[in-house]
Formats: structure tokens, C-alpha cells, sequence
């Protein structure tokens, strides 16, 4: 049996949707898009919704917005994707990393220990699916006048004291890669509740163009612009909010069937000597974008064999993520005492178990049963 990491779930609904888009007039930055705009804004309960070309630019739109630059600091957490620290970098910026907790969020203690007088920003990374603890780190942000941009890109439907995360920061960035719980194959957004915020970052995703093509098409005279400050060519199409309106429409069932299947793994798991799952008592604010295992030394096999020998009966499995600390670009820049005990820990343990919408209890049971045959 082939069991795969991920399957995207697209619908035949979604593919008459995308070729409905494709006979408009206007492919780009249009109407479809202002309607997407306006169903995230609706879904995350957030005034504005701004749709970028993916999630990494939607964190680095962000931090050019908050005025975040050269010279400039910004905590984010060790265990993440390259994404997040490329956008600081994009800025002129410095990532500075903090290890995680038990969560593998980043770490409360470890955010008040990397702050110094150059940090402007805090990146808090929803891990997984699963809320950073937004109450200890809007007091922290607030006490040092730092702003929050939180990357929410495995956590589309996560919810944090009963509000979608993503609102407590200045920004909160989304990603619809083909991965994640809901998608436009590329694709991302920025959701703000400050107007100010919001038109800056509307600006700055068309060239800088105080008028959208839509605006500058009603007029007589399309080319009466003006540009107030440079700015990027990060458009969303209107192919790919379409396709994200269609998706839409299955969020809430389509993070419904993997709580399913990450609960199933769960009760199948608890028991196992050696593998640790997630919270179950957390369970409910999860929307397991990913469902991450920890394998420890009592299972009887490290990690990297649990892999090998999965992968040899068709099962693919993987680490998210190879902490950052770990690449040629931070350990020349990274002072040589400084270490990330929770990091490393968990990079040797975590082992993220294939997980999808439409996978099959079939599918669960094989996986579950070759865990089971390789304990020690």
C-alpha cells in the first residue's frame, strides 16, 4: 500500500470554478478577488483581508508596512519554516531565533530572553495548526513597544480564546500552498484591524499605485495614479481566489475530517511506549494542519529508522522542520554559546505521520499497524 504525506482535496467544483475565472476580462487583482477578501475577512472576523501572492510575502508585506527595516531585530522561533526568516531578511532586518516549548511554539521565557534595544517585531509561528499563547506575548509586545505579525499558515480555522488567530497581532498572514488545510495552489493573505495598516499594505502589494486597475478602468483617464512610495508586484489573480472561494466553501468540513483522523491516530497511539502524540486536552483549539509524533528513546528505534522503515512500506513520513540554528547561514552569524535545548530535542523526536482530508481509516490502520510492528 502507497500511503502519501499529503493529498490536495480539489473538487469538481473547484476545477468549473477556475475555468468560470479564466473567461473574465480582468485575471488579475479583480472582482473575484475583492470577494475573497471579503469572505476571509468574514470567517477570521477581522476588518480588513488583503490577498498577496503567498504566504512569505505576506509576512514580509507586513513587516515593510510596520515600518520594520535596516538595523532592526525580530524574534521568531527556532523550529519554523525558512519562509518566516527570509521575510525578516527581505526587510534588512535581523531574525533572532527563540527556542520552543512543549508545544513546539515558540517559547514565552525564550522570547523575553533574545529582546534587547535593536528588536522591533515578534513573529509567534501557530505550529501545526496549534495557537502560540497570544495573552503572554501581547503583554510582552505591549511592555516593550514591539509589534506582532503572527504567521498563521498552518493554522487557517485555528481559534485562540474564542477568536481566530491572526487578530491579536498588528497583522496576521496566511498561506494557501497546496499543503495547507485550504488552497489556491500559491497564494496568501494578510488580515489587519487597523485601516491605517491596511490601505498601506494595499498599496504596497500593487507597485505602490494609489488606484487598483479595477478603480483606474471606471475612469476616463486609467493612467491618473500616483505612487507616494515604491512598492511590489505581490498581486493575488483572479484564478486563484477563485479557486480559494471554492475552498472556502469546504473549510470548516475539510478541517473537520482531519480533526477525525488526527483524533484517530490519537486513541490508536496513546498507548504506545515511546510515542508521545499531541495534547489531547488541546485538542479542540487544533486544526492539525499537521499531526507530529514524538518518538523517544523507550520506543526502541530512533526517529530516522521509524522513517526508513515506514518509507519501505510505501508510507512517507517527514520532519517539519529542520530548525533554523542548523543552517549555514545562522551558525556563522549565531554567537557560539548560545543553544536551542528544546529544538534539538524535538527535531531528533518529531516525525509528522501522513495526514489529509479524504485519507482512509484503511490507510490510518496500515500506518498505525507498521508503527506498532517496528516497537522494540
Amino acid at each position: 500500500m502507497n500511503v502519501p504525506l499529503f493529498v490536495p482535496w480539489i473538487s469538481n467544483e473547484d476545477i468549473k470554478s477556475v475555468k468560470n475565472a479564466l473567461k473574465s476580462s480582468q485575471l488579475t487583482d479583480g472582482p473575484m478577488l475583492r470577494k475573497f477578501e471579503s469572505k476571509f475577512s468574514k470567517l477570521t472576523k477581522s476588518k480588513f483581508a488583503i490577498g498577496v501572492s503567498n504566504g512569505t510575502e505576506a509576512l514580509h508585506l507586513s513587516l515593510i508596512g510596520l515600518g520594520i527595516g535596516k538595523g532592526d531585530e525580530v524574534i521568531i522561533p527556532n523550529m519554523t519554516f525558512i519562509a518566516t526568516s527570509n521575510a525578516v531578511v527581505f526587510t534588512g532586518a535581523k531574525p533572532i531565533l527563540a527556542d520552543i516549548d512543549s508545544s513546539l511554539n515558540i517559547s514565552i521565557d525564550s522570547i523575553q530572553k533574545n529582546i534587547s534595544k535593536k528588536t522591533k517585531a515578534i513573529i509567534p509561528v501557530h505550529f501545526a495548526g496549534f495557537p502560540c499563547n497570544m495573552k503572554k506575548i501581547k503583554e510582552i509586545a505591549k511592555k516593550n513597544n514591539l509589534k506582532i505579525v503572527e504567521d498563521c499558515a498552518h493554522a487557517i480555522g485555528t481559534n485562540y480564546n474564542k477568536k481566530h488567530v491572526g487578530t491579536f497581532g498588528d497583522t496576521g498572514c496566511f498561506s494557501f500552498y497546496p499543503t495547507k488545510n485550504f488552497t489556491t495552489i500559491e497564494g496568501g493573505m494578510i488580515i489587519t484591524n487597523s485601516k491605517i495598516i491596511a490601505k498601506k499594505l494595499q498599496n504596497l502589494r500593487n507597485h505602490g499605485l494609489s488606484r487598483t486597475l479595477l478603480q483606474r478602468n471606471k475612469k476616463s483617464v486609467p493612467w491618473e495614479y500616483d505612487i507616494e512610495v515604491p512598492g511590489y508586484n505581490f498581486r493575488l489573480d483572479e484564478i486563484r481566489s477563485t479557486l480559494g472561494m471554492s475552498q472556502l466553501k469546504r473549510l470548516k468540513l475539510m478541517n473537520k475530517k482531519r480533526k477525525n483522523a488526527a483524533n484517530y491516530y490519537s486513541q490508536k497511539l496513546k498507548d504506545i511506549v515511546g510515542i508521545e502524540i499531541p495534547n489531547l486536552l488541546e485538542s479542540k483549539n487544533h486544526v492539525y494542519h499537521l499531526y507530529v509524533i514524538r518518538i523517544n528513546s523507550k520506543f526502541g528505534l530512533s526517529r530516522n529508522l521509524v522513517h526508513e522503515n515506514l518509507f519501505k512500506k510505501g508510507i512517507h513520513t517527514t520532519v517539519h522542520y529542520k530548525p533554523l540554528h542548523t543552517f549555514s547561514y545562522f551558525k556563522n552569524s549565531l554567537p557560539k554559546n548560545k543553544k536551542f535545548p528544546n529544538s534539538s530535542k524535538a527535531f531528533n523526536e518529531c516525525l509528522s505521520l501522513p495526514l489529509y482530508p479524504n485519507i482512509t481509516r484503511i490507510q490510518q490502520d496500515y500506518v498505525i499497524d507498521n508503527l506498532l510492528k517496528l516497537q522494540k
